[in-house]
C-alpha cells in the first residue's frame, strides 16, 4: 500500500490530513517528544500536543506526560486495529435494529462492487432457492460454497451447475454437490438464479483478480431472470462437457419446477425404467386446467447429453393418453408459458409402472 493510500484508509477513520500526518510521524519514530514530531510534520509544538490528547483517546498512541519532558509513544499497530476492530464490531447491533426490514434480495436492482458481497449473495441465493438453481461459477469459488451447494441438494433443490476455468475436475468432486454438472476450461461470467425470479451476474474478472474496478448486479424481477437462465443455457451450457449427473429420484414424486420434472423423467427413461405422468394442466391458449394422465414415451430437452431438443432450452414431457374410446394420442406437455407444446403444467407427478 503506498504513503497516499494509507493516508485516505486513516482519513476515512475520521482523522484530518493534518492528524494523519502526525500520527504517521510518531508511528515512524515509535517513541519522540513532541518538538520532534512538530519539526519533522510540520506542525507547531502545541498542535502536536492536541493532536496526541485525541489519538490517545482513540488508542493510536500513549502520551507520557508523567516524565519530563513529554514524549508521545505509538501503541503496537496490532493493538490499533484490534480496538477499532471492537469499536466497529460494537456498532453491529444498534445498526440491526436501526436497519429497514425491507431485505436486501427483495430490491428489485443492486449494483455489486465487491467479491465479498458476490459471496454473500451466493450464499443467499443457494439458501432461499426453493425448487431450482442454476450456477455458472469459476472453479476457483468451489471450495468456499460447497457447503452452501450440499445443503441446497439435501433440501430436494435442483441444482444446475456449470464450473468453468478448469476443466480436469473428477466426476466425484461434483458428487452431492449438484444435480447435473458440466465443465468448461474457458472463462466465463458468473450466473446464478434462483426460482426463475432472484438472479446475480458479475464478470469472471471481479471474482478471480482484486481491485478488478468491475461491477456485478443482483436482480429480483419475475420478468428478468428467466432471461438471465436462458442466456446460461443458450450461450453456456452447450458449450461445456458433461461431468456428473445424479442418481433418478425414487418414485413417486411431484414436481413443481418444470425442469425437474424433465431431469428425472429424462434419468428414468434412460435407466428403462416405464413411468405413468399425472400433470395438472391445461390445453395452450385455453384457461381451464384438468389432470392428465399417460405413459411418458419421451422428452425434449436440453439438460443431459445426449440432447434431444429441437430448438434451444427446449423442455417437453412427451405422453401417450388414453382416451375414453380406448385410441391412443400422443401429446406434448411443456412448463410454465408453454405455447409450442399441447399442454401447459403447473405440476408434475411421476409414478414408477
Amino acid at each position: 500500500m503506498d504513503d497516499s493510500t494509507l493516508s485516505d484508509r486513516l482519513r476515512q477513520l475520521g482523522l484530518s490530513e493534518k492528524e494523519v500526518d502526525t500520527y504517521l510521524t510518531i508511528l515512524e519514530h515509535g517513541e519522540a517528544k513532541a518538538s520532534t514530531v512538530a519539526d519533522d510534520a510540520g506542525v507547531s509544538k502545541r498542535y502536536v500536543y492536541s493532536v496526541s490528547e485525541k489519538l490517545d483517546e482513540r488508542g493510536f498512541v500513549d502520551v507520557i506526560d508523567h516524565a519530563v519532558p513529554t514524549t508521545i509513544r505509538a501503541n503496537p499497530p496490532d493493538e490499533v486495529i484490534a480496538a477499532l476492530t471492537t469499536d466497529l464490531e460494537s456498532l453491529e447491533p444498534e445498526l440491526k435494529n436501526r436497519y429497514g426490514n425491507v431485505s436486501e434480495q427483495e430490491r428489485e436492482f443492486e449494483v455489486i462492487k465487491t467479491r465479498t458481497t458476490i459471496m454473500k449473495r451466493i450464499t443467499q441465493l443457494l439458501e432461499r432457492a426453493e425448487e431450482e438453481v442454476t450456477l455458472s461459477v469459476p472453479a476457483t469459488l468451489l471450495d468456499e460454497i460447497e457447503d452452501a451447494l450440499e445443503t441446497t441438494v439435501d433440501r430436494g433443490v435442483m441444482v444446475i451447475l456449470l464450473v468453468t476455468g478448469d476443466d480436469s475436475l473428477p466426476e466425484s468432486r461434483f458428487s452431492g454437490l449438484a444435480s447435473i454438472a458440466r465443465s468448461w476450461g474457458e472463462n466465463a461470467p458468473l450466473i446464478v438464479t434462483a426460482d426463475q425470479h432472484l438472479g446475480l451476474f458479475a464478470p469472471n474478472e471481479m471474482l478471480v483478480r482484486s481491485n478488478s474496478g468491475k461491477q456485478g448486479i443482483a436482480i429480483s424481477q419475475a420478468q428478468l431472470v428467466p432471461i438471465i437462465v436462458g442466456s446460461f443455457f443458450g450461450n453456456y451450457w452447450p458449450m461445456a462437457e458433461q461431468v456428473y449427473v445424479t442418481e433418478p429420484d425414487v418414485l413417486p414424486r411431484t414436481y413443481t419446477d418444470f425442469r425437474h420434472s424433465v431431469l428425472q423423467s429424462t434419468l428414468h427413461l434412460e435407466a428403462g425404467h416405464d413411468v405413468i405422468v399425472r400433470a395438472e394442466a391445461r390445453p395452450v391458449r385455453t384457461d381451464e386446467y384438468a389432470t392428465i394422465e399417460g405413459q411418458l414415451v419421451g422428452v425434449r430437452q436440453s439438460l443431459l447429453e445426449p440432447t434431444r431438443d429441437t430448438f434451444a432450452v427446449e423442455n417437453a414431457l412427451i405422453l401417450e393418453l388414453e382416451s375414453e374410446d380406448d385410441e391412443e394420442a400422443i401429446v406434448t406437455v411443456g412448463g410454465k408459458g408453454a405455447f409450442v407444446e399441447d399442454y401447459e403444467a403447473n405440476s408434475v407427478t411421476l409414478e414408477r409402472v
